[in-house]
């Protein structure tokens, strides 16, 4: 295999959620740049469409697909109308993610609580069975992006810590089971990263500052650093790997 065909994503079709901002917009614009048609979800059908409009602009091909990752019915709905739209995906990316609360644990309401397994564990697993459904014939890829605190639980972030570390094992499991198939299914787990997502952290210095001791790189990540990884698990250069985790965290959990 040549060093172009490994990283040739040609004639195939991924589906990023949480795909309008963030690690979840770097990673579908470096996908369109490997040559995938990449469909961006998110929430908002116009966030959506602007960052399609951005790949399209740098001669990648995107289509915008609204849905929200923590209702059922609109991961259902996403996957009829790529059904009927014959956009089955090769490449499924599960970034969209929410931490509607950070704060003490015994502080937490359960309506915050429900709302992050709904959305990082619920909508994941869903997800990843629909899309499997559509690979099975052929193969595929799964990447879920999950985070550190999978391995290393943060203070005032249980639930969310909870709900990534479940991201781990469901890869693990989706994996074994899939590898038949010939899906392959990993995990990429982000650390700190200069996110609207993560503001409550990065914005914050007297958070940050201790955040950023424990970083032996000394600084937070950008979403173009976390999205290689992403992109080199969807590739052909992945080919013999499935059921892993990799941190990409600067050094935080050595």
């Amino acid at each position: 295999m040549t060093h172009a065909t490994l990283f040739d994503l040609s004639g195939k079709t991924a589906l990023v959620t949480g795909a309008s901002r963030g690690i979840g917009l770097a990673t579908a614009q470096l996908l369109a740049r490997w040559g995938a048609q990449v469909i961006v979800s998110s929430r908002r059908q116009e966030a959506c469409e602007v960052a399609a409009g951005q790949i399209v602009t740098a001669g990648g091909k995107a289509v915008a697909i609204a849905a929200h990752i923590g209702e059922q019915e609109s991961i259902q709905a996403l996957f009829t109308h790529l059904e009927q739209r014959a956009l089955r995906p090769d490449i499924l990316v599960n970034n969209a993610a929410a931490n509607p609360y950070f704060g003490p644990v015994l502080d937490m309401p359960m309506s915050a609580f429900d709302k992050t397994v709904e959305v990082n564990i619920r909508g994941y697993f869903l997800a990843s069975q629909l899309a499997a459904r559509a690979m099975r014939e052929r193969g595929g890829v799964i990447v879920n992006v999950a985070s550190v605190n999978a391995r290393r639980a943060a203070p005032g972030q249980a639930v969310y810590s909870m709900t990534k570390a479940a991201i781990a094992s469901m890869t693990e499991s989706f994996a074994r089971e899939l590898a038949p198939y010939g899906i392959l299914v990993n995990a990429v787990l982000p650390g700190l990263t200069e996110t609207k997502f993560a503001s409550a952290l990065t914005g914050n210095p007297e958070i940050l500052k201790p955040l950023l001791r424990a970083i032996p790189l000394g600084r937070a990540a950008q979403p173009e650093e976390i999205a290689p990884m992403i992109a080199f698990l969807c590739s052909p250069a992945a080919s013999y790997i499935t059921g892993a985790s990799f941190a990409v965290d600067g050094g935080y959990l050595a």
